[in-house]
């Protein structure tokens, strides 16, 4: 595959309000949690993301459901997943979902779920 066939989406919650530091903070965890999972399960697709660049893009994700939902499609599809809650030491409470990533994984499987999303 050429560069850009594999990548990594991180879908944020938009329904809460974050500081842009907390924001990437947030996407930064997701992005990590997801990473290590493929590299422990799916170490092909890691290693041609990570030959590639890393490509990455982050997406406006609505609510707490909508979040859980994309989450939940991407595991059944069989996709790397990191799903984010905060500790609730700075601005949210306690367990907050702020994001989720899918991949590193083949764009087409991803944006199987995520394409109609609009960048964050």
């Amino acid at each position: 595959m050429i560069n850009g066939d594999y990548k990594q989406v991180i879908v944020v919650r938009t329904d809460i309000r974050m500081s842009k530091g907390k924001l990437a903070v947030q996407v930064a965890h997701a992005s990590v949690i997801a990473a290590f999972t493929a590299y422990r399960e799916y170490r092909d697709w890691f290693d041609k993301w990570w030959a590639t660049g890393q490509k990455k893009v982050a997406l406006k994700g609505g609510d707490e459901k909508e979040l859980l939902a994309i989450a939940d499609q991407a595991m059944r599809s069989d996709l790397p997943v990191g799903i984010v809650r905060d500790a609730g030491l700075t601005e949210l409470p306690p367990g907050t979902l702020t994001a989720v990533a899918i991949g590193p994984a083949p764009a087409d499987k991803i944006d199987r779920i995520t394409g109609r999303l609009k960048l964050l």
